[in-house]
């Protein structure tokens, strides 16, 4: 019970479940399952596997493109949504640097938890659309 109010804990901060009550944070940390990775595993593999829906709540990560690191993840940042909402194969692969602590949903689960929590939904698009901004302005 410990471990799992440690999770309720810290993913109440994250901006992701910020509209979320006690009792719905409480089901996140049970639905989800908690998982670690060591420092230079990779999760996800670009072109090739991964399919779940992970939020990062301890360590750090690269998202590697071609071998070329683009970007990296911490503590209350997501990814493999995008898998998993088109049913593809990942666009990046996704490698700990540090060792890595996160919660993950599989792929299959993601859409029926985002239509039974909308609010969340909500968030997952802003985020979206925040990616989206800030890749057209690196590339403009």
């Amino acid at each position: 019970m410990a471990v799992r109010d440690d999770v309720v804990n810290t993913i109440a901060a994250f901006s992701l479940f910020a509209d979320l009550n006690g009792p719905q944070l409480e089901e996140v940390a049970h639905l989800f399952d908690e998982t670690f990775f060591g420092e230079g595993e990779r999760i996800l593999r670009q072109g090739v596997s991964g399919s779940g829906f992970y939020i990062i709540l301890e360590g750090t990560a690269a998202i590697r493109v071609n071998g070329v690191d683009r970007s990296s993840l911490k503590a209350g940042d997501y990814f493999g949504e995008i898998s998993c909402l088109l049913g593809e194969v990942p666009i990046a692969d996704i490698v700990a640097v540090a060792p890595l602590r996160c919660l993950v949903l599989p792929g299959g689960q993601l859409e029926g938890f985002l239509t039974t929590h909308p609010k969340v939904m909500y968030r997952l698009l802003q985020g979206e659309a925040r990616k989206l901004k800030n890749t057209t302005k690196w590339l403009s």
